[in-house]
């Protein structure tokens, strides 16, 4: 995946990528439309951005930090280490943690 000259520096939001729970039901409605992190006391927003073939979530903030996760992974920084609020947590744990935010069904 080419992310072209995006600003990496993002904070944890996407994960260890588990393809084998991947199934062809999966959509965006599965995934949080927004991910809440914080890093180094700086507050930023991930919005749902795309749903790759092989079940991976990609995720960007307004100016251009990326991250990965998949429906049963953990929250994995694209470029630079895991950090922040959102390192290592799944789906469901953001949810818990009042960091995943879905839209209304």
């Amino acid at each position: 995946m080419n992310f072209g000259k995006l600003s990496l520096a993002f904070v944890a939001v996407a994960g260890t990528m588990s393809t084998t729970a991947f199934s062809k039901d999966l959509s965006f409605k599965d995934f949080p439309y927004l991910i809440y992190c914080e890093t180094q006391g700086v507050d930023h927003a991930f919005y749902f951005a795309r749903l790759r073939a092989d079940g991976v979530a990609i995720y960007l903030t307004p100016d251009r930090q990326a991250g990965m996760i998949t429906i049963d992974g953990v929250g994995r920084r694209v470029g630079g280490e895991q950090t922040g609020s959102c390192a290592d947590k799944t789906i469901d744990d953001l949810r818990s943690s009042g960091q995943a935010y879905d839209l209304p069904k």
